[in-house]
């Protein structure tokens, strides 16, 4: 007798494999890929190398740290390059090894680690990035302060810039991220950018921020020329001599913020993302051209009304490979470098991440759906042939029952046409009465896609018994640059109206009861949340995790500087504009139960927003709760604090909302 398959729940959830960005071999063979296990007792992951045959036929491990990650594989295929934090690592390091396996070698032994690896062509040597105080030489010098800095009874944060925290860390102790190279063979590795007064962006820099040409003798990197850096100027590209240090700048005269520089493989061209952040400061770019040889510049694509990401050339340099975000789904995209408009080679879901194989063929890349996490597939470079690789979650999923997923259209705001994604509980009965929960994306310019989501998965949520509903609401990403701008200093508006015009729609189905209606929502769905519990009272409760709450004390966050564009104003030059955005303004209103949630890390909305709106809906005599992790961030990363977030969640909503169905006029 076959067994019964169980609901999805967080436990489930944290059983998962977590399945990371794959690189791919040269001869387009086999792919490799971080794969993320969690242990909840211990309450900690352990990330290990994965290879995957992209003939579908059953992977191995190949590797056996804890945290091994950002597999690289080598341009003559007798290495992948890993970056571990192992023995007696007090950085992560650049490690080795053979893709047929053995014992990883270790590269690099720098006092300030290594990240975001990139191959030279050669295959003898990798770029990297550190974090370096710029006035130091040697790497000596570099791990006699790191040390003194550590040991210090004081710990004191001493700045006098205007962007000093980003996320959830410091940015005052006057380190750069610099780009580095190291050579396999001796583990010698040099500041590529020592002396040069240029530096990466502070803000969490990525391989994609730099590049290395084919020849192997010049960097490209994305650079803030400014005196200070800061988040809302606008970058430039710079190259530099990877033997001399001398440097020049590409795009001083562009007019835009100019970032993630790529060399073709013949090395005549350089692509890169261009955005018009002096036009807009949610601009979704586009990307440039840039021909070597006689310094010119073109748009390509202008037609195209949607932003790219992760772009890639082809190994004859003829075409682009990138992915496009549209209409709550993202896609992987080819264009050739004659076409107007890019073509489509792999559809469907959400494409995190893919590697394209030297010699052209092959394309590997991970997709997950609002139906299934995260797995890889392989397809041939030219849309044909797509297959999936064998998937770490396969016997997990095989167990468990999932709800329909249905894709919606309604009208919103003056009309308009908003998308709308609906996750059914698994035992969904249309003649019964069902209660709605609201999930509300934060961004605000993200959206709801066909996509996996880990922190806020829809499937967990409707496994409880709740249809579950994400509305993507004017300014959400993925459907052009105007539906962006559309709520730019109007904040909460056109959003409430969309928000309401899905719940009306799902009401008038039938089968939603209206007297079980909840929102959610975290971060910007935090900020709509508690500026809907000023203007409805139809919900029954909400739940507010890391929620943007008052405009004015907002002004402690690590993205002060966009208030002026965001908002329309800075609160001191407009105050009535500013406080009709605000939640806190309509304070007197409140009445709605709320549940709310927020990490002391978080530096994006920090944790005393979450204390107002806490101590205003008690001095209300609003029921409300608070749970505040003092160990993260804008995200609750930590298995156990996870599995509390979702316990404290479903016992709220529950108390307000029962789940479940009930027959129609029973309530």
């Amino acid at each position: 007798m076959p067994r019964k398959k169980q609901f999805l729940t967080i436990d489930d959830l944290w059983s998962m494999k977590r399945v990371g960005t794959p690189t791919i071999s040269p001869d387009g063979r086999a792919a490799c890929a971080p794969v993320t296990a969690f242990d909840m007792k211990k309450n900690e992951g352990r990330t290990e190398l994965w290879l995957f045959p992209i003939d579908g036929s059953k992977a191995r491990r190949l590797t056996a740290g804890d945290k091994d990650s950002e597999p690289q594989w080598s341009p003559d295929g007798k290495w992948i390059a890993f970056t571990a934090k192992r023995k007696d690592d007090e950085e992560s390091q650049i490690y080795v090894i053979a893709p047929d396996g053995g014992e990883a070698v270790r590269v690099t032994t720098l006092a300030t680690g290594a990240m975001a690896l990139r191959w030279f062509a050669d295959s003898k040597n990798i770029a990297f990035v550190s974090w370096v105080w710029p006035d130091l030489k040697t790497d000596k010098e570099q791990a006699a302060r790191r040390k003194e800095r550590k040991e210090s009874k004081v710990k004191a944060h001493i700045t006098e810039r205007s962007d000093y925290r980003y996320w959830d860390h410091w940015l005052a102790d006057g380190r750069e991220p610099h780009v580095f190279a190291a050579d396999v063979a001796s583990g010698r590795a040099r500041d590529l950018l020592a002396g040069t007064g240029l530096a990466l962006q502070p803000w969490d820099p990525t391989s994609e921020h730099y590049d290395i040409s084919p020849d192997g003798h010049e960097l490209a990197v994305t650079v803030d020329l400014a005196p200070e850096p800061r988040m809302k100027n606008s970058a430039d590209i710079a190259v530099v001599n990877v033997q001399t240090g001398r440097h020049r700048v590409l795009t001083a005269e562009s007019g835009f913020s100019d970032e993630h520089p790529r060399y073709s493989p013949d090395g005549a061209h350089i692509v890169w993302h261009s955005y018009n952040l002096k036009r807009a400061f949610n601009d979704q770019g586009r990307l440039t051209l840039f021909e070597r040889k006689g310094a010119r510049t073109r748009r390509l694509m202008p037609r195209l009304d949607r932003a790219t990401a992760h772009h890639c050339w082809s190994l004859d340099g003829a075409a682009l490979y990138f992915l496009i975000e549209d209409r709550g789904r993202q896609e992987l995209f080819r264009l050739g470098l004659n076409d107007a408009m890019p073509g489509r080679v792999a559809a469907g879901g959400t494409i995190g991440h893919f590697a394209l194989s030297r010699d052209g063929r092959r394309v590997v890349f991970e997709r997950s759906t609002l139906a299934y996490p995260p797995a890889l597939f392989a397809i041939g470079s030219d849309g044909q042939g797509e297959r999936p690789l064998e998937s770490p979650n396969r016997l997990l999923m095989s167990r468990v029952t999932v709800g329909a997923t249905r894709e919606l259209t309604v009208k919103g705001w003056g009309g308009e046409a908003v998308q709308v994604w609906v996750t059914y509980p698994p035992n969904f009965d249309p003649a019964k009465k069902w209660p709605l929960l609201n999930n509300i994306h934060g961004g605000p310019h993200s959206a709801h896609v066909d996509g996996w989501h880990f922190r806020w998965n829809m499937q967990v949520f409707a496994a409880q018994g709740y249809v579950v509903v994400g509305v993507n609401y004017h300014g959400s990403s993925g459907f052009g640059q105007r539906w962006l701008e559309t709520i730019t200093g109007m904040y909460g508006t056109k959003e409430y109206a969309d928000t309401e015009a899905a719940t009306d729609f799902m009401l008038r189905q039938g089968y939603i009861d209206r007297h079980r209606l909840v929102a959610s929502g975290g971060s910007y769905g935090g900020y709509m949340v508690a500026y809907m519990n000023g203007h409805t009272d139809r919900y029954k409760t909400y739940v507010c995790h890391a929620g943007c709450y008052d405009w004015v004390s907002m002004m402690a966050t690590d993205g002060y500087l966009f208030f002026a564009k965001e908002l329309g104003a800075f609160h001191w030059d407009n105050p009535a504009r500013v406080m009709k955005q605000s939640p806190h303004h309509y304070a007197r209103r409140f009445k709605t139960p709320t549940l709310i949630i927020h990490g002391e890390l978080d530096y994006r909305v920090p944790a005393t927003q979450a204390l107002q709106y806490y101590n205003t809906l008690h001095a209300k005599d609003v029921p409300t709760r608070l749970v505040y992790f003092p160990d993260e961030n804008h995200w609750i990363l930590k298995p156990q604090n996870s599995r509390l977030w979702y316990r404290e969640f479903f016992d709220w909503i529950k108390r307000y909302a029962a789940p479940g169905a009930a027959r129609r006029g029973r309530r």
